[in-house]
C-alpha cells in the first residue's frame, strides 16, 4: 500500500450531497475515521441550490400521506424514514441551531428559508468531528484489486478503504455533480442499474387539429405572449382517475410546453404513460373554486356587443394566461358553443408529448435497484460498499419528499456501515 494509501485509511464517502454527508456524521458519530470526496470544488451545490428560492426540508402532513409520495418503492424507503423522518430531520436541523416553520401547505422551511446556513453550519459539525474532505476527486471505478480510484488536481489516486459509501446522486443538474456517471461503473461491475429518466420534470406540450393530428408546441403568438407566466388557483386531474382527487396548484407555461409543482406532482404518471403510449394528456379547472352549474350559467348569460374575452372577464373573471389558453388548445366552434366552453373551462384537456431532458429534471428515476442491496443498503456483490440518495432506483414528487429520504437513506447507510464493520473485527 502506498504512503497516500495509508494516510487515507478509513471509511471512503463518494458525494458530498445530503446522503453522503449524512452517512459521513453517521460514521463520524461512532468514531469512525471518515474520508468524504466529491467532483465539485465544494460541497452540497445541489442543496444549495435547491434551497435558493426557499429550502423545502420536509412535510409535516400525516406520515401514512407522507409515506404515499413514495409509490411503488414505498415498502423499501418506509423501514429507513421509520428511523430518520420528517420530525427526526426538523429536530436534526434544530440541533444545528436551525429553527424550521411550516407553511400553509404543510411544506417545512427553515426559518431563514435559505440553504446556505445550514449546510454552513453541518459543515463545521463534521470538520469539528474529525471528517476530512477531499475535492475536485472525480470518482473514475477500482482497481483490479478492489482500491477506489479517483482523477484529482494532483493526478490519479487509488485508496484501500474499509467501506465505501456511494451517494452519488442521479443525472440532474450535471452542473452541479450530478452526472450518472457512476451508472457504467456499477454496470460494469454486474451492478443492476434501472435507467435513469426525469423525474419532477417539464413537458413538451402539442396541439391537437380537427383531423386529430398533432402540432408540436405552442403557437408562436401563444409562445411570445405567456412563455414564463403562472398558470394560478387551478387544478389538475389524470384522465384515468390516477389521482384520488384534483389537486390544486399552479404552474408555468415555458416555450415548449409546462412545468412547475402542480405538474411535477403528476410528473411520474405522465411520463410513465408518454413512454408506453407516445403521448399522455391530463385535465385543467381553470376555476376550481367555480362549480360547474356556476360556469355553465355565467357562460350562457347573454353577453350583447361585448366580445367574448370581455364576457369571460366581467363574468367569471377568467382573463390573461388562462383566457388565452382556451384560445390555444380550444376549436372556434368550441369557443361559440356555451355548453362546450364551460366543460373546457373545468376539464380543458393538455396533450404532452415528452418528458424534457433528464438534464434539466429536478430530479431523476431510475438508479441501482434495490433488489441488490441487502437490508443496510450494502451490495450484495460488492461486501463493503453501500448505496444512498438519489443514486437508489426511487423517486417522489417535490415537497420536501426527496431530500427527508436522501437523509433517511444517508443514515442508513452510515448505520449499515457500522454494523458490518463491527462484523468484520468480531
Amino acid at each position: 500500500m502506498s504512503s497516500s494509501e495509508r494516510s487515507l485509511a478509513g471509511v471512503h464517502v463518494i458525494g458530498a450531497g445530503p446522503a453522503g454527508l449524512m452517512a459521513a456524521e453517521t460514521l463520524a458519530e461512532a468514531g469512525c475515521t471518515v474520508h468524504v470526496h466529491d467532483a465539485m470544488p465544494s460541497a452540497g451545490r445541489k442543496f444549495l441550490l435547491a434551497g435558493k428560492g426557499g429550502l423545502n426540508l420536509t412535510h409535516a402532513e400525516p406520515l401514512g400521506a407522507f409515506l404515499s409520495r413514495y409509490g411503488a418503492r414505498r415498502a423499501q424507503l418506509e423501514p429507513l424514514l421509520a428511523q430518520f423522518g420528517p420530525q427526526a430531520l426538523r429536530d436534526w436541523a434544530h440541533g444545528l441551531g436551525i429553527r424550521t416553520f411550516v407553511g400553509t401547505s404543510g411544506r417545512v422551511f427553515p426559518d431563514e428559508m435559505k440553504a446556505a446556513p445550514l449546510l454552513r453550519a453541518w459543515m463545521h459539525r463534521l470538520r469539528e468531528a474529525g471528517v476530512r474532505f477531499h475535492m475536485r476527486h472525480r470518482w473514475t471505478g477500482w482497481t483490479s484489486a478492489g482500491a477506489l480510484c479517483f482523477e484529482t488536481p494532483q493526478g490519479p489516486l487509488a485508496v484501500a478503504a474499509d467501506a465505501t459509501v456511494l451517494a452519488l446522486g442521479g443525472a440532474s443538474w450535471p452542473r452541479l455533480g450530478s452526472d450518472g456517471a457512476w451508472q457504467p461503473l456499477l454496470e460494469a461491475r454486474g451492478i443492476p442499474v434501472a435507467p435513469l429518466r426525469p423525474a419532477n420534470c417539464g413537458f413538451d406540450v402539442a396541439r391537437p387539429q380537427p383531423d386529430g393530428t398533432l402540432l408540436p408546441g405552442w403557437s408562436e403568438h401563444f409562445r411570445s405572449r405567456f412563455a414564463g407566466q403562472p398558470l394560478k388557483s387551478v387544478a389538475l386531474s389524470l384522465p384515468d382517475g390516477g389521482a384520488a382527487a384534483p389537486r390544486q396548484g399552479e404552474f408555468v407555461i415555458t416555450a415548449t410546453g409546462v412545468e412547475g409543482s402542480l405538474i411535477y406532482a403528476h410528473a411520474a404518471a405522465l411520463r410513465d404513460a408518454i413512454e408506453a403510449q407516445g403521448r399522455a394528456s391530463f385535465l385543467l379547472d381553470l376555476l376550481p373554486a367555480r362549480a360547474p352549474e356556476q360556469v355553465g350559467r355565467e357562460v350562457a348569460h347573454p353577453r350583447g356587443s361585448r366580445s367574448l374575452s370581455s364576457h369571460l372577464q366581467s363574468r367569471l373573471g377568467l382573463a390573461g394566461v388562462k383566457a388565452a389558453l382556451l384560445w390555444e388548445l380550444l376549436p372556434r366552434e368550441a369557443m361559440a358553443d356555451p355548453a362546450r366552453l364551460a366543460g373546457a373551462i373545468k376539464r380543458l384537456p393538455l396533450t404532452l408529448v415528452a418528458a424534457r431532458p433528464v438534464t434539466e429534471a429536478i430530479s431523476t428515476a431510475g438508479g441501482v435497484r434495490f433488489e441488490a442491496l441487502d437490508g443496510q443498503l450494502m451490495l450484495r456483490d460488492l461486501p463493503g460498499v453501500f448505496c444512498a440518495g438519489e443514486m437508489l432506483d426511487w423517486e417522489a414528487p417535490t415537497g420536501g419528499y426527496l431530500l427527508t429520504a436522501c437523509f433517511a437513506s444517508g443514515r442508513a447507510a452510515g448505520l449499515g456501515v457500522r454494523r458490518w464493520l463491527a462484523g468484520q473485527r468480531a
